[in-house]
């Protein structure tokens, strides 16, 4: 009894849960089951190589919304939600285009993994041909889509799907080198805060200082994420099967870079702070614990950091990044006069929907 409790393994995902699910009630079912269950049961397995439980990291579109509003809020109406909708909508067709031809191209490499081995593709449940028609006819269905938005939201749509093909596809395949895997993974950070932005104005761009702050918290977060997983395998050579980054990396070289994220992302959002909002320094204590309450979780046995769909169990975390943006929204549409007399700091150009 103990040999067979050992050698059950539970799904890492819900994706992956919806495709064992299906296998087993195909493996299950009768002969005279019908067409119409046996096309959903294959159409589930499809459904889940495009892992729509992996949509929500589309939140990070929302600063670039807020921003966008705070910037131009006369654009504001009842008629923008439709349209934000949209835009959404399509940047979670084209997330989906990308995580197909991840899963397509990571099966070998998965199948090192304990857990991503039971994926569809790895286990053998999808058809190939089929599986490539779904990453081309999502990535067309994608830019089709951006291009209702407008041109610059197209331009960005078509950088996030072709950072897919240099993150996944040889002879690039940016995932197989050390802290390129990182910074490459992590730019669909930025892309996604234009993707917002470019969702409200086509006018101008987010200010550099921002992007830039964007790109390296989103490093952090994968350099965790990768912090992680490394420490998950028992192995230093089962992780180097896993992922060939692993080859070089260790605890402690992901950790250095972990630091050095955190730093750089602190240091470009002092200069957008100073430049364009100084009442946003009263959120970096917030911010800040935030990054270490992220370590914290990151540190955990089998932490659910490797897999960011499972965030949401952490639900301290969740209730204090609740906050963090809370305060950030307001802050980001109200003045206080005393913090630019108190620090010597010149006020913004930029008006406050408000005052303080």
């Amino acid at each position: 009894m103990k040999g067979m409790i050992d050698n059950v393994i539970l799904p890492e995902t819900r994706s992956e849960a919806l495709a064992i699910g299906a296998q087993d009630a195909a493996s299950s079912a009768s002969p005279r089951c019908s067409v119409a269950v046996r096309v959903w049961q294959q159409a589930s397995l499809y459904a889940a190589i495009a892992r729509p439980d992996h949509w929500f990291k589309n939140v990070f579109m929302l600063l670039g919304f807020v921003l966008a509003v705070f910037y131009h809020p006369e654009l504001v109406s009842i008629g923008m939600l439709g349209h934000l909708a949209w835009a959404v909508a399509a940047t979670c067709v084209i997330a989906s285009s990308n995580y197909v031809i991840n899963e397509i191209l990571d099966a070998p490499t998965d199948l090192s993994h304990p857990l991503k081995r039971l994926r569809p593709i790895p286990s053998g449940q999808v058809w190939l041909p089929l599986a490539y028609l779904e990453w081309i006819a999502l990535g067309v269905a994608g830019l089709a889509m951006a291009a209702a938005v407008n041109v610059p939201f197209l331009c960005s749509a078509a950088w996030l799907l072709g950072m897919g093909l240099v993150y996944n596809v040889p002879p690039v395949r940016s995932k197989d080198l050390p802290y390129v895997d990182v910074l490459t993974e992590s730019v669909n950070n930025p892309i996604r805060l234009l993707l917002g932005w470019f969702a409200v104005t086509r006018a101008e761009v987010p200010p550099l200082s921002l992007v830039l702050f964007y790109w390296m918290i989103g490093a952090f977060f994968m350099a965790s994420k990768r912090f992680a997983e490394y420490r998950s395998i028992a192995r230093a050579t089962d992780a180097g099967a896993y992922r060939k980054s692993f080859k070089h990396y260790d605890d402690d070289k992901l950790l250095v870079s972990m630091f050095f994220y955190t730093a750089a992302a602190g240091l470009f959002l002092g200069v957008f702070i100073i430049h364009y909002h100084l009442e946003l320094v009263l959120s970096v204590p917030l911010i800040a614990g935030f990054f270490g309450w992220y370590l914290r979780v990151a540190l955990k046995p089998d932490s659910p950091v490797q897999n960011p769909e499972k965030l949401y169990r952490e639900k301290a975390l969740m209730a204090y990044l609740a906050v963090c943006v809370t305060v950030l929204v307001v802050l980001m549409f109200i003045r206080v006069p005393v913090l630019y007399d108190c620090l010597n700091v010149k006020p913004s150009d930029v008006k406050a929907l408000w005052e303080f």
